[in-house]
């Protein structure tokens, strides 16, 4: 069954409208990122799928049903929207605690998911002293309290150091592998090309494309190769199929080894010779720069 289906979902704020007639799912066994500018509607996209927040129009079902309707939500899904909103005069311990036994959650299972997180050794230490990073931490450990079968995330690697950004990539990777649904927001591309396998991504709270990784980089921009040289502008008019820029010239029509033979021939010298290829981050600038809040 698929884990997370939104239909038609709106949310209108008097005449702002937040999210506009968006539809998408989020299948088991796969992380999906969930991508988009700031103020394109991420956020209120996820309270509305955890009942935070009542749609204006359309529906958001988890696992059928919404999620107001579940029994013991935890256990069917875990979510981290923002890890410093917790009583910060409470352990790390009591906190997850009363978590668990909100959702009949047995109580051993709090040290577990400490361990897990990496943060036992600080179970007894006030929430109020911890860095972001262990916030971070903690909230992640709250969401794999009930073992859900969905996890929500949003902006998980906030204030983590390298380390922690390679440990939340790897287990979210190992919770999708579980057969898990992962949904998580990030404006760090870098993480997601190397995290997700599927992207739904928003602008304006309207969807822009849902799609693999793979054909979202493919069909959104394309490779080319980049060549310097003294002699740019006769570079370029011998190659007659490149973009001519102040200090490169840029060309997708052919390959490196054709460029350098036929330059060669002409006695043409170069300084660069690369071939550029299509990232995840240059594919969301070039989809959503008409949906930026501020552009440069």
């Amino acid at each position: 069954m698929t884990a997370i289906r939104a239909t038609n979902l709106t949310k209108r704020y008097g005449r702002t409208v937040a999210v506009a007639d968006l539809s998408f799912d989020v299948e088991p066994g796969r992380v999906t990122g969930f991508l988009g500018p700031n103020g394109a509607g991420k956020s209120t996209t996820m309270r509305m799928i955890l009942g935070l927040d009542r749609p204006t129009g359309g529906s958001v079902l988890v696992d059928g049903v919404p999620y107001r309707d579940l029994r013991h939500p935890l256990r069917k899904v875990g979510a981290l929207l923002d890890a410093k909103a917790v009583h910060g005069g409470r352990s790390a311990r009591d906190h997850l605690l009363a978590i668990a036994q909100s959702n009949a959650i047995p109580a051993g299972r709090v040290m577990e998911v400490l361990e897990t997180v990496g943060l036992r050794e600080v179970a007894r230490k006030r929430i109020g002293g911890f860095s972001l990073g262990m916030s971070q931490r903690l909230g992640i450990a709250a969401a794999l309290l009930g073992d859900p079968e969905i996890l929500i995330f949003d902006e998980p690697v906030n204030g983590l150091d390298p380390d922690g950004i390679l440990w939340i990539r790897t287990f979210m990777r190992r919770l999708a592998a579980e057969g898990r649904a992962v949904f998580v927001s990030s404006h760090l591309m870098s993480e997601m090309a190397q995290t997700a396998d599927h992207l739904v991504v928003i602008g304006k709270g309207r969807l822009i494309a849902d799609t693999g990784v793979a054909e979202f980089i493919g069909r959104s921009s394309q490779a080319y190769v980049r060549v310097r040289s003294p002699r740019l502008a006769e570079v370029a008019e011998l190659v007659k199929v490149g973009e001519l820029h102040p200090d490169h010239l840029r060309v997708t029509a052919m390959t490196p080894l054709e460029i350098g033979t036929l330059t060669a021939r002409a006695g043409l010298p170069l300084e660069e010779l690369t071939l550029v290829r299509p990232s995840l981050e240059a594919a969301y600038m070039e989809l959503t720069k008409d949906s930026l809040e501020y552009s440069s």
